[in-house]
């Protein structure tokens, strides 16, 4: 057995060399073939493998190893280069020497470029082929003498515009704080440690910028951006020794916090997005859309930079333009926003934490959408250091949260959706009377301690219109048992609970459980007034409250202007006409009648339906909790180019609070 095995060894190395052997032998055949070469020479510039390629290659004589690895570096990375294709199209063989004429496809700055070239190769003391390597192999123009120029034109980005035409996010100008270090004087600390208390930096941040290598004397060193109509700030920065102070164009966002939450921000492509959105012409000194529209509408905003790749002699002429396209300035996106209610309500409401959404329910136009508090998204643009940006995450309130995307309990305002859905599917009619005394009720025991209570006794029908207009809760816990947990639910996914609406910016989806379906007879009748785990988000409340104000079409909420636009419906025949007209007229009546809950926002000479709403936030019944006031109304007299309707809500505020902000838009 010993013997066969030394017999068997020593053939299995000798299949192993040959088998070597072959691969290398194959390999130096294919590098006997000169296309095969030239094929691998241009397959490495993709891979930035210039150590590879210079070994592929024999130089001039006046070229050093260097020169060749810095000017290919340089001129492919600086025209940014990417998928580089040859194609062969003839090889001429004398002895040692071949020619080959290709032609070169590759995509750089600017797009695609395709040109013919020829190459010549040389058999090595190893009778390997090797390019005879000159700057001519990179474009045919390019002498060893002459360079690779890039010159880029900025494009401007689109603006934002409200439907009168006035920008809220455009391009402008803003303030660049800088220091000439030779200047700062013989106080050089103090003047430093004055700059930095000012502009709200620390030194060792001023100090960085100066001991950069770049840094001479003369030098006007950036230090911080400011907004340009920083006066005051300006003034007394001036008076000190050093400070120097110029402008350039940058984005600007000129109704700052009352707009932010609808413009959003942009600021530096980040690598990760850069990788996915290098296609599109993107750069690593790009800006991009962060959030709001200026995100969501990006690809129409931005604009693409000019850019022209030139070679140029050493007397600085243009010899050959390799590929020049002009600037094209980004998209004037108009919105439906109304600033001047815009305006108007943030001002009333910017110290509480709420929302407003302002809509024509006859056309789905946003008029206005406020979150508050706010932010300044200028300070994006400006540059916040990491104290001001968690600063900012930290402060009260959450001024970067934007309340009109997310969904809330809703509380009241949810009523007139229960009566509706209840009219709708038959298990409820106007008339319905339900029995029951004083502010507290429960079904039986089995609930246990839960009761539902009501702020409001009166003497009138237990019916719809009176549970409206006094707001009774028990009334609708009750019709939301006689509905049924199938009937309600199903009343509610028709129109769009548990579903992404159509819109441009991504609002959270409206909900009746946290889980599959409700859990519990006490949470559906707790639901049926708006508690329970019933949330809602307020754009999509908007569209629900409409269908009161179209005969029952729950109109499609837009924000981008056009004229004449066809009026589109989120979702077709959500109640019957006489379903509609009936719950219209009881919201009128919380309005119009002096016992009404909604009485103190009636305007002469406009009828309003309204609901008025308050959510408590809290596990159980004992807890004091955060409540949210609410009040929703609409317009039902006005011609349809001056209807209005209004979702509207403020943290621990009652909703008289917005019914004073609301009388202001009548």
């Amino acid at each position: 057995m010993k013997k066969k095995l030394f017999i068997i060894i020593p053939i299995v190395v000798v299949i192993i060399l040959i088998a070597i052997s072959l691969i290398i032998y194959l390999n130096n055949v294919n590098l006997q073939k000169p296309e095969d070469v030239l094929k691998q020479y241009f397959s490495l510039i993709e891979q930035e493998k210039y150590e590879e390629m210079y070994n592929l290659v024999n130089l001039p004589e006046d070229y050093s190893k260097d020169d060749f690895l810095a000017r290919n570096k340089n001129i492919y990375q600086g025209i940014e280069a990417n998928n580089i294709q040859i194609e062969i199209q003839t090889v001429e063989k004398e002895k040692n020497n071949a020619t080959i004429s290709y032609t070169t496809k590759m995509n750089m700055r600017g797009g695609q470029i395709e040109f013919n070239n020829t190459a010549s190769l040389t058999k090595n003391e190893n009778k390997q082929y090797i390019i005879n390597w000159s700057s001519n192999l990179i474009f045919p123009e390019l002498n060893n003498n002459y360079k690779v120029r890039v010159s880029s034109t900025d494009s401007k980005r689109g603006s934002l515009l409200d439907r009168n035409g006035t920008p809220i996010a455009k391009q402008g100008t803003i303030s660049r704080v800088g220091i000439v270090p030779g200047k700062l004087g013989e106080n050089k600390e103090e003047n430093i440690k004055k700059i930095a208390q000012l502009l709200n930096i620390s030194t060792d941040t001023i100090n960085s910028f100066l001991s950069s290598s770049w840094v001479e004397d003369d030098s006007f060193v950036p230090i911080k951006n400011i907004p340009y109509d920083s006066e005051e700030l300006k003034e007394q920065l001036l008076q000190i020794s050093g400070i120097m102070i110029d402008s350039k164009t940058d984005r600007v966002y000129p109704y700052k916090e009352a707009t932010s939450h609808i413009t959003g921000y942009i600021s530096s492509i980040t690598a990760e997005e850069l990788e996915n959105m290098q296609s599109k012409g993107y750069t690593s000194s790009s800006v991009i859309g962060k959030t709001g529209l200026e995100k969501e509408y990006e690809d129409r905003l931005k604009g693409t930079d000019g850019v022209k790749i030139y070679i140029e002699d050493e007397n600085g002429t243009n010899i050959k333009t390799i590929k020049e396209i002009a600037a094209q300035d980004g998209e004037d996106i108009k919105l439906t926003i109304d600033l001047d209610i815009q305006l108007k309500i943030y001002e009333q409401l910017k110290e509480d934490e709420g929302f407003f959404v302002v809509m024509n329910p006859k056309t789905g136009e946003i008029l206005a959408l406020v979150s508050t508090p706010s932010y300044d998204a200028n300070k994006f643009i400006l540059g916040m250091t990491n104290q001001e940006w968690d600063s900012l995450l930290n402060a009260e309130g959450n001024p970067l949260y934007t309340r009109f995307l997310e969904s809330w309990c809703p509380g009241s305002t949810m009523k007139p959706l229960t009566g509706a859905i209840g009219l709708t599917s038959g298990t409820l009619t106007a008339e319905d009377e339900f029995n029951y005394s004083g502010l507290a009720w429960q079904k039986d025991s089995s609930w246990q301690d839960h009761k539902i209570t009501t702020l409001t006794a009166y003497n009138g029908k237990k019916n719809l219109r009176n549970a409206l207009i006094y707001s009774d809760n028990i009334y609708f816990a009750q019709a939301a048992l006689q509905i049924g947990k199938r009937t309600f639910t199903e009343g509610l996914d028709k129109i769009k609970f548990n579903e992404s609406i159509d819109f441009v910016l991504p609002t959270s989806k409206s909900q009746y459980s946290n889980t599959e379906t409700i859990q519990s007879e006490a949470t559906l009748a707790d639901s049926g007034y708006g508690q329970g785990q019933i949330l809602v988000n307020p754009i999509h409340m908007a569209s629900i409250y409409s269908a009161f104000a179209n005969d029952g079409n729950m109109i499609k909420p837009y924000i981008e202007y056009k004229e004449n636009k066809t009026v589109e419906y989120l979702v077709e025949n959500a109640f019957s006409k006489q379903v509609a007209d009936e719950i219209k007229e009881g919201l009128i009546q919380v309005v119009e009648n002096p016992l009404g809950t909604g009485h103190d926002v009636k305007v002469e000479g406009v009828t309003i339906a309204g609901k008025t709403g308050t959510a408590e936030l809290k596990a159980s019944k004992e807890d004091e909790g955060d409540t949210l006031g609410w009040f929703d109304c609409f317009t039902t007299d006005q011609p349809t180019e001056d209807s209005l309707l209004i979702i509207s809500m403020a943290k621990n505020q009652k909703s008289s609070y917005l019914k004073k902000i609301i009388k202001t838009l009548f």
